[in-house]
């Protein structure tokens, strides 16, 4: 067979060729048995591309590639797909998740769409890369646990890449704290000085009162604030003495709706205190207005607004927060801290396990998958808690 050269008299391997225009071609047969071409302006790194052409890699560093990724089993047209693409594939192998998780599946694809790592090839993605993009994203203003999350979340997309033969490594496999400081600020318990504060000023404040049972509940039980507002009549059992939770309320542009608990060890039944019992019946004998409103065939909840429709998350986030400020206003600006729904069950946590509650009965009254979560996010010891503990054995 007569040999082919280039127009420079060089021998062009099999698969090489060089077109009329001076551009070099490479034929091969992909891994699913599809014919592929591939183009450069240099056969080789050494080439100079002619004038007024782009520089581009040679034609024999991209062979060499390809047939490095087909000696591997590597998708050579996979480990093009954007990282856009490849976060909504993995979106796409688990379509049944809940509303919540949509919603930050979202957040997640629109932070990618306007960053230009989300549009680059994955193949391309190096850890320095990723990097990079983490810093951006607290640039952007994104909160560390936020950014820790889209990270878990590209993490577990590029896992799938490594699985379907798309890349060779994971470009998120990096320690994010040895990139940007954690500035998550370590929520404090209320303490009960504080606690005292908060009840007796929310009991008799002419607009806080109406939220009063609220907070004494949220204090003794530990509920989740979306669970407290999906609570209904039916959900207490006065008798027993219990709180059912198999569901939780939410509400997002598009309105109310119901979702199961967070997770499987959601569902419990939370002991009343007598405290509990009688905060739960006056909140239901407080009802104004109540409207007939059925949410996913959910109807008759406790916990209402002004208005008769059902307290949400936000709104009792902003109910606290202005609380706060007209008591501060009052008593000064150190008088009472910033208190969110989530300090309030916090601190019953913290309260709990402080007096000696079991770690695995206080996680199930909290609802958490596993006892760690319970002991290093929510049971915080003190010099003074420590004195007793410490006094109590010894003695």
């Amino acid at each position: 067979m007569k040999k082919r050269i280039d127009n420079r008299k060089r021998l062009l391997h099999s698969g090489e060729s060089q077109r009329k225009d001076g551009r070099y071609a490479y034929k091969y047969i992909d891994a699913n048995g599809e014919p592929k071409f591939i183009y450069s302006w240099k056969l080789v790194a050494t080439d100079k591309v002619p004038k007024g052409k782009r520089n581009c890699i040679s034609l024999r560093e991209q062979i060499k590639e390809i047939q490095r990724d087909l000696a591997d089993g590597i998708d050579t047209l996979g480990k093009k797909m954007t990282l856009c693409e490849l976060y909504a594939k993995q979106n796409r192998s688990r379509a049944n998740v809940r509303k919540s998780t949509v919603n930050g599946r979202k957040a997640l694809m629109d932070a990618l769409q306007d960053d230009k790592l989300g549009n680059r090839a994955i193949d391309s993605i190096k850890p320095s890369d990723a990097k990079e993009w983490a810093i951006r994203m607290k640039e952007k203003g994104f909160a560390y646990s936020s950014i820790s999350n889209f990270k878990r979340s590209l993490t577990a997309s590029f896992h799938i890449a490594i699985n379907d033969d798309y890349v060779r490594k994971n470009p998120f496999n990096f320690n994010l704290k040895d990139v940007i400081a954690d500035d998550t600020k370590r929520k404090e318990a209320l303490t009960e000085e504080q606690q005292e504060k908060l009840l007796s000023f929310a009991e008799i404040d002419s607009i806080y009162k109406y939220h009063y049972n609220a907070i004494i509940i949220l204090l003794n039980t530990g509920l989740r604030i979306s669970e407290l507002c999906g609570l209904t009549v039916s959900d207490i059992d006065f008798e027993n003495r219990f709180i059912n939770i198999d569901h939780q309320l939410l509400k997002d542009k598009d309105g109310y709706y119901i979702e199961p608990p967070k997770s499987e060890s959601g569902f419990r039944q939370i002991p009343m205190s007598e405290t509990v019992c009688k905060a739960f019946q006056q909140a239901i004998e407080n009802r104004n207005q109540a409207q007939p409103i059925i949410i996913d065939g959910y109807s008759d909840f406790i916990f209402l607004n002004k208005q008769g429709n059902p307290m949400y998350n936000t709104l009792y986030t902003s109910t606290f927060k202005n609380l706060v400020k007209k008591y501060c206003k009052y008593y000064g600006e150190d008088a009472l801290p910033n208190i969110t729904p989530h300090i309030l069950r916090h601190t019953f946590c913290t309260n709990m396990a402080n007096k000696g509650m079991t770690p695995n009965n206080l996680q199930y009254v909290m609802g958490h998958k596993n006892v760690n979560m319970t002991l290093n996010y929510y049971s915080h010891g003190s010099s003074k808690t420590a004195q007793v503990e410490m006094l109590r054995i010894i003695a």
